[in-house]
């Protein structure tokens, strides 16, 4: 781990993000997670990442507080994490006249976003009934979109799981990050 830490940080000690200047400009949210990444403790790992104007603006890694028992649900915890987040940037954003669109929160695990998107009880997924009613009421309050994107472009990747270099280059680019050393 402290090997792969290391050649991250020399392999990026000349990037920078570059924003764009897009008129209209939404805020872009990315949520992923791995599914009991940790080998000890089997908690999973909560990505997700922030873009406007074609730069990431936040972002955060950041270990599970509790088991998930299933993909769906470690993807519904760090979708949980990432609204509410969204929802705030994006309030910051309107205060400072940047944004005037509710944010997309794009993810890859089609049957989270089946729960958010389908008003239907599911009584396998009782136990995070909390994260769901949360998420369910700012959907259909219009607060947010929920796309389904693939996982070869969800930018939250980068921050769940060590990856071939193409894909994590592919990745930085998507997040704004350049090269702006010789």
């Amino acid at each position: 781990m402290l090997k792969r830490i290391l050649r991250y940080l020399n392999g990026t000690k000349k990037c920078g993000i570059m924003y764009l200047g897009v008129t209209s400009a939404t805020l872009e949210s990315y949520s992923d997670s791995d599914y009991a990444g940790d080998p000890l403790t089997r908690r999973s790992t909560s990505g997700m990442v922030f873009k406007y104007n074609g730069g990431a603006i936040a972002w955060r890694s950041q270990r599970q507080n509790c088991i998930a028992l299933s993909t769906t649900e470690a993807e519904f915890i760090a979708e949980s994490q990432a609204v509410k987040e969204a929802i705030w940037l994006n309030n910051l954003l309107k205060e400072l006249c940047c944004v005037t669109s509710v944010p997309s929160l794009q993810m890859d695990n089609q049957s989270a976003i089946r729960l958010v998107k389908n008003p239907e009880f599911h009584n396998r997924t009782k136990h995070i009934d909390f994260r769901y009613k949360f998420i369910r009421e700012q959907y259909e309050n219009k607060q947010l979109n929920v796309i389904n994107c693939s996982s070869e472009v969800q930018a939250a990747d980068i921050l769940t799981k060590p990856l071939a270099k193409d894909r994590f280059l592919k990745l930085k680019l998507m997040l704004g990050m350049y090269n702006f050393g010789n």
